[in-house]
């Protein structure tokens, strides 16, 4: 199988369909099937070719979603809804309000006069009622794990810029909690402090990849304007979040397993 790999589309079409283009996945007549490493929507302006480009995939069976924190922050703005929920400030600086109001189609008028209906609609949409429930922890191959931010570990604040890792050796079992943590976690900070895993690759998005290219490459800046977010590859991992807002580009790697 050829797996072509993305991570944190955040409603960003036209980079999407781009880097898919240029890895040939729509001329691949071979078996193959897009990973989307977590975070759909938030950031751009394009929820609603999103919305539709995911449920073609679905209905093809040439796709698999990874659980990523932005969509544990849009169940979480469902969960806590109430008829001023929408201007609580995480909602609007994450984004999930700009992405409830493309994919309702609401203005800020709808959402002031009549937010009831629009919430109705929300819950309605294939993003909440289809995607969502199809997304996966995780997904594992022979030679590969994808994720959205890390495997689960446990975190220690070390000080406001450090952590120190401790490896859970049966993380595929981890509970609820544990997934939820890991969807935040950086992913190439852990695997430089240890938390891989034996005989795998861990792909992950999340985390600018220009983290780890300055940090530990010492390649330009983190989010500068010399700042590198191509993939960033070290052992046991492959991190591919292009921080698509800055760079208008998303990455892809294409893996045969």
């Amino acid at each position: 199988m050829r797996y072509y790999v993305v991570a944190d589309i955040h409603s960003f079409y036209n980079p999407l369909i781009n880097t898919l283009k240029e890895q040939g996945f729509f001329d691949d007549k071979g078996p193959h099937t897009l990973v989307v490493c977590g975070d759909l929507f938030d950031r751009g302006s394009d929820s609603c070719v999103i919305q539709d480009f995911i449920s073609h995939l679905m209905e093809k069976n040439e796709i698999i979603v990874i659980r990523g924190n932005h969509e544990d922050l849009m169940l979480d703005m469902i969960k806590t809804w109430d008829a001023k929920s929408y201007f609580f400030s995480q909602h609007i600086a994450n984004g999930t309000v700009k992405t409830m109001m493309q994919l309702t189609n609401a203005s800020e008028e709808d959402l002031r006069l009549h937010p009831k209906s629009v919430f109705d609609k929300l819950i309605a949409t294939p993003y909440i009622k289809t995607f969502i429930p199809k997304m996966l922890d995780y997904f594992e191959t022979e030679h590969y794990i994808f994720v959205h931010g890390w495997i689960p570990c446990r975190l220690f604040r070390m000080n406001h810029t450090s952590f120190r890792y401790e490896k859970l050796e049966d993380w595929r079992r981890a509970g609820r909690y544990d997934w939820d943590i890991s969807r935040w976690t950086n992913g190439m900070d852990a695997a430089h402090n240890g938390i891989i895993e034996d005989n795998k690759t861990i792909v992950c998005g999340h985390w600018h990849c220009s983290f780890g290219h300055s940090r530990f490459e010492g390649n330009g800046s983190e989010l500068g304007s010399d700042a590198d977010y191509s993939p960033f590859y070290s052992k046991g991992i492959i991190a591919i979040d292009a921080c698509t807002a800055m760079s208008n580009k998303i990455n892809c790697v294409v893996i045969n397993d």
